[in-house]
């Protein structure tokens, strides 16, 4: 069984306790208008073009077998429609305007990646954290990636929407010693508007979670001028005390560090306009939720 890993990073310090490995699946269910990881949402293997790298060589258009590449008057126009991601043209591109995001690994693979790092974390109590797009969208190689890290003794976390079938989620969730779930909408038609999912599944996993004794770490994305509102706190707040093995629930914060991806992709950045908030803004956010915790 394979998955398509679009990055392995190492010495990670905010997906989980201690020093972890993170594991970035591709491919997911939502749609996230301020999603930061756009490669992440395809299963599949994609080329990424830069026009500000390319240096004009023409090395693409020559090993291209499509024709997706056209160097004319001084211009390289990349005809996106055409392309199969075969990968060849990254390979040739020295100048790194086009590469691949994506490789299909093994979880066997991915196992001996992260074993490389035991020693920390053994040391600072980390581990192996399965990220992505969304780990549930390959339920066969995360069962297999998370039993594997499991037998090898290293502590496993997910980063998840939650957004699965009961069955496939109770399968993996009690696989991994914590999850990071993300509640990204607490208002079932903004929900739907903002991720394209609806957000009783997402709820229902989430309640299922906490009943099979998994510890939580809830995370909620704000983004200026959609979810920062006082109501999403204070349902957010709710939920967030009936979870009886919640180990921390935090705001994470709107960032455009992302943004860039999009136009990569060939694609448009819909929140351009929206500012990111500053310190003061994000402390306010995080003293609402843990007010309505508290309450």
């Amino acid at each position: 069984m394979k998955a398509a890993i679009f990055n392995i990073s190492r010495c990670c310090v905010d997906d989980g306790p201690g020093i972890r490995t993170t594991v970035f699946i591709k491919g997911c269910p939502l749609h996230c208008v301020w999603c930061h990881n756009p490669e992440s949402q395809c299963r599949m293997a994609e080329l990424t073009y830069n026009p500000q790298k390319c240096t004009l060589c023409g090395r693409c258009a020559t090993v291209c077998p499509v024709g997706a590449h056209l160097l004319e008057d001084g211009t390289h126009t990349f005809l996106r429609e055409k392309c199969t991601a075969c990968g060849k043209c990254a390979e040739a591109c020295y100048a790194e305007a086009l590469s691949m995001v994506g490789k299909d690994m093994t979880a066997d693979e991915v196992l001996a990646e992260a074993v490389r790092d035991r020693v920390f974390y053994q040391n600072s109590g980390g581990g192996v954290t399965l990220s992505g797009g969304e780990p549930l969208s390959h339920p066969e190689f995360t069962e297999e990636l998370l039993t594997k890290l499991r037998a090898e003794g290293i502590h496993t976390a997910m980063e998840t929407c939650g957004f699965a079938s009961k069955a496939i989620f109770e399968r993996i969730a009690p696989l991994c010693d914590l999850l990071l779930f993300d509640l990204k909408e607490t208002d079932p038609k903004r929900n739907l508007d903002f991720t394209g999912v609806p957000l009783e599944p997402i709820l229902a996993n989430l309640r299922r979670a906490d009943e099979l004794g998994i510890k939580i770490h809830l995370r909620l994305p704000i983004i200026p001028g959609l979810n920062d509102r006082d109501d999403h706190f204070e349902k957010a707040g709710k939920i967030a005390k009936t979870l009886k093995n919640l180990v921390r629930a935090q705001i994470m914060p709107y960032h455009k560090l992302g943004a860039y991806k999009y136009a990569t992709l060939g694609r448009e950045y819909s929140l351009s306009d929206v500012e990111e908030p500053d310190e003061e803004t994000k402390r306010s956010w995080q003293d609402k939720l843990d007010s309505f915790i508290s309450n």
